[in-house]
């Protein structure tokens, strides 16, 4: 999709002229005029000199200059706030928030995402390829291409080998099961599988950020040689043999309070009244006092927030984290040197970005007043510059109206033939697992295998979980990593070669405005059914089908658990 720049978002040349510099470096803030060139900083002068002869200005008077903010741990999800790709970026930037690291997306995104992101104003995003054990944290609702489950060292070194070609920008690992005393807790990783993971990822220059939220596995993160601990540890407060791992380790800890903290805008009077309530209260004061000791022992303190949860929205949740910091017991210094150079140091790409100085990025945020006098300043953002890129502020573009990318057209009728020698589908998407989430999770396994005359078929077998609403099935993306939508208005429906045990089985039509479902019998015989998108069940009483938006098709098995199932697919098609 793309969209119109105006001439002030560009990267050119730039001069602040008297502002106040705090650069990132500990250095104690300062008068300078800072100029940019082609993206970079290109002179810091403490002079603080007018801007040259025909170079654009702005007056610093009053304002202050910092290296943009960093969020080490965001997921752009359809559940948080904003929801839709365009205004989490916009959030971002209207906060200051110029890096920011994503969890939430399959490796089979990255390619479409990037490519739309670079023609939306925000923040640099980069993404975490996922990794976990079985039924650990993180691979208890996803399918094994979103997250790959490792158990022992040599399939943590193989997963990530298998990774690469995605070109991750780092990966996420859940390696902490324990699930704060209220449930059922996951699995854990061993630290022998975590060792060979992380000695892997860096052999190909990779760091790790983990899922660890207990004193004794964070001291696991240390020696296994984690890069960042991206969770408050809260179940016991830490003491010197925990810092002493970390530091030993080169661990930094993003401990993201604003995820946890009980007590955030939005919540309930009725859930402050909930026993659990205090619960949650008492392990946030653990994590605030976990931050202040981590950072007195030395600990390098980065910052990560965990938006895109419930109530911890994108980019007002980064500057949520400082005030947490400070709330902690950190200076308000030491805060804003988290969320910037440190958080640079821990990803490795302080040399890049993270300060203020000659040849970095100009990545930096504008804010009236002193945030290291008062952290709540940090509220005041009046500019925001990404690579020399106005993305916040007067001059900059205009906030993206559009939730997502425009359509692709769609130039053959054929979705999958299952015919492919690389296991791509005819759309050149991959075919995906839809199994229902949580411990007790069906287990399903699908190829595609040959049969006779037919050639290819995928064939699908699932022991449904022990629940009254287990699933099983598969998803074939319109277009790679479910990112951008297909517009097929030009035809009537979709049909499908398939065979299966007797039940019945649902067919869903995903779309950017929800899920259009139908369900059909399917046994022994081959059939071919046809759904006309007409007469398919809508997601809503009010919702109108429009086929300009289509993000899959699943072929899914949703019946009461406890029994196996199977089915077989061919020939899924448009007409």
């Amino acid at each position: 999709m793309a969209i119109s720049i105006s001439g002030g978002a560009l990267a050119q040349d730039l001069a602040i002229t008297g502002v106040t510099v705090f650069d990132g470096t500990g250095a104690d803030p300062y008068k300078a005029t800072v100029m940019f060139d082609d993206g970079l900083i290109s002179a810091v002068d403490k002079a603080s000199g007018p801007a040259p002869e025909g170079v654009p200005s702005i007056d610093g008077d009053g304002l202050s200059l910092l290296p943009g903010f960093f969020d080490l741990h965001v997921h752009y999800t359809f559940g948080g706030e904003p929801a839709t790709t365009p205004q989490i970026s916009a959030n971002y930037a209207k906060t200051g928030v110029t890096s920011v690291y994503d969890f939430a997306q399959a490796p089979e995104a990255f390619a479409p995402k990037r490519a739309w992101l670079e023609t939306l104003p925000g923040p640099r995003v980069n993404f975490a390829a996922r990794m976990s054990t079985t039924n650990g944290h993180g691979a208890d609702w996803s399918d094994k291409s979103t997250t790959k489950w490792v158990n022992t060292p040599f399939a943590a070194t193989e997963a990530i080998r298998e990774l690469l070609p995605y070109e991750p920008d780092v990966i996420k690992v859940f390696t902490d099961g324990w699930r704060y005393g209220s449930g059922v807790d996951n699995t854990s990783m061993n630290e022998p599988t975590l060792t060979a993971l992380v000695e892997e990822a860096h052999a190909h220059g990779l760091k790790v950020l983990t899922h660890t939220v207990t004193k004794d596995r964070a001291e696991i993160a240390g020696r296994a040689g984690v890069d960042v601990i991206a969770h408050s540890v809260l179940d016991q407060h830490i003491d010197q043999t925990t810092i002493d791992a970390l530091k030993a380790g080169s661990t930094a800890y993003a401990g993201t309070l604003a995820v946890y903290n009980p007590d955030k805008a939005g919540t309930p009077a009725f859930e402050r009244e909930h026993p659990l309530f205090k619960q949650r209260q008492a392990r946030f004061q653990v994590g605030l006092d976990n931050m202040k000791a981590l950072y007195e022992g030395g600990v390098m303190i980065a910052l990560g927030t965990d938006a895109g949860m419930p109530r911890t929205p994108h980019g007002y949740a980064t500057l949520s984290e400082m005030e947490l910091m400070v709330r902690a017991g950190l200076p308000p210094e030491a805060a804003l040197i988290a969320g910037t150079a440190n958080s640079a140091r821990a990803v490795g790409v302080y040399y890049q970005r993270g300060s203020i100085e000659v040849g970095k990025d100009a990545d930096v945020v504008l804010i009236a007043g002193k945030p290291w006098e008062d952290i709540s300043d940090l509220h005041n953002t009046r500019y925001t510059f990404v690579g020399g890129k106005k993305v916040f502020g007067e001059g900059a573009p205009e906030p993206v109206a559009s939730e997502y990318m425009a359509s692709s057209s769609v130039d053959s009728e054929v979705i999958d033939d299952f015919g492919s020698e690389d296991g791509r589908s005819s759309r050149d998407t991959l075919v995906v697992g839809d199994p229902d989430g949580g411990l007790e999770r069906s287990w399903q396994v699908f190829e595609i295998i040959e049969d006779g005359e037919r050639g290819g078929i995928l064939h699908l077998t699932a022991d449904l979980a022990l629940r009254e609403d287990a699933k099983a099935g598969i998803a074939i993306p319109m277009n790679r990593g479910f990112v951008q939508p297909a517009d097929v208005s030009g035809y009537s429906g979709v049909s499908l070669d398939v065979r299966g045990d007797g039940g019945v089985y649902t067919l869903m039509v995903s779309t950017t405005d929800g899920r259009w479902v139908s369900t059909f019998v399917a046994g022994d015989e081959w059939r071919t059914v046809e759904f006309p998108f007409a007469n398919l069940a809508a997601p809503a009483e009010c919702a109108e089908w429009s086929g300009d938006n289509i993000l899959d098709i699943r072929v899914l098995i949703k019946r009461a658990g406890g029994e196996v199932a199977w089915f077989e697919l061919d020939e899924v098609r448009l007409y």
